[in-house]
């Protein structure tokens, strides 16, 4: 049973992972499809190095989960969940904040 500690600690590490944009993009393509680290990196325009060290931090906070096939790897949400959490986070952010963005949050101390 989840105490009220570790459901905050999972929410902080979903939030931690949506902080940066890469990981947001990474996230958003993988809640379509499984992958392999060298086509997201074709994919997202992004280095593999770069990209390897985004993927790593997703799998720390548990958010994604690797697949061995042979010599290759396939990352993919470690739960199914978290795509549709990833959708209505995105319709309902957008939905009420399409026309704000963070800088002016910050200006005006909201965040």
């Amino acid at each position: 049973m989840l105490t009220i500690a570790s459901e905050i600690d999972a929410l902080a590490r979903f939030g931690r992972a949506l902080a940066d944009p890469i990981r947001c993009r990474i996230l958003l393509a993988l809640r379509k499809a499984p992958a392999y680290p060298a086509d997201l990196a074709v994919q997202l325009e992004i280095s593999r190095t770069r990209l390897s060290n985004h993927l790593a931090c997703l799998r720390d906070c548990g958010i994604v989960v690797t697949v061995p096939e042979g010599r290759r790897t396939r990352y993919e949400l470690a739960d199914a969940r978290l795509g549709r959490a990833l959708d209505d986070l995105r319709g309902a952010v957008l939905a009420v904040e399409a026309d704000r963005t963070c800088v002016e949050a910050e200006e005006k101390g909201c965040c």
